[in-house]
């Protein structure tokens, strides 16, 4: 039924643990994977005001290279254990503001039919206050979305 899975990825435990579980439906469901991680977005190559302006055009390039490098700290040992598990698997590294924004429309571009997503669990006034980027992307989504606890 579904073949081709996106799983958002912030290297937090509960997300490691979802990692695992997603590559273990996938190998059920025969369908391949894209592990995701979104990054922030660069800054603006000038800083300061100014005589003190200071323009740098390779400073966004080095910020998101860098980025990307610790991204794969966690996104690597995923691809590591999808291909153990016999499971294609590939990465994402997309910088954005927004995490759920990133998620819905790499989902999209990639032409994922599931999001297979890890929720932190919050109730209450926390859920009120902080918001969870997996409950956004629940009610801004198109695409099926299988959240893990």
């Amino acid at each position: 039924m579904f073949k081709h899975v996106l799983v958002p990825t912030d290297g937090s435990e509960l997300s490691r643990t979802a990692v695992g579980s997603a590559i273990g439906f996938a190998k059920d469901a025969g369908a391949r994977l894209t592990f995701l991680y979104v990054m922030p977005e660069a800054p603006p190559p000038s800083s300061g005001f100014g005589d003190a302006a200071h323009y740098d055009p390779a400073k966004p390039k080095r910020y998101l290279e860098e980025a990307e490098k610790q991204a794969r700290v966690f996104v690597d040992p995923a691809l590591a254990e999808a291909k153990r598990a016999g499971v294609v698997a590939e990465a994402a590294f997309v910088p954005a503001h927004s995490p759920h924004e990133a998620i819905i429309r790499t989902a999209q571009d990639r032409n994922c039919d599931l999001i297979f997503m890890a929720s932190r669990g919050r109730s209450g006034i926390n859920a009120l206050l902080l918001g969870s980027e997996t409950h956004k992307v629940l009610n801004l989504c198109k695409i099926p979305v299988l959240v893990y606890r």
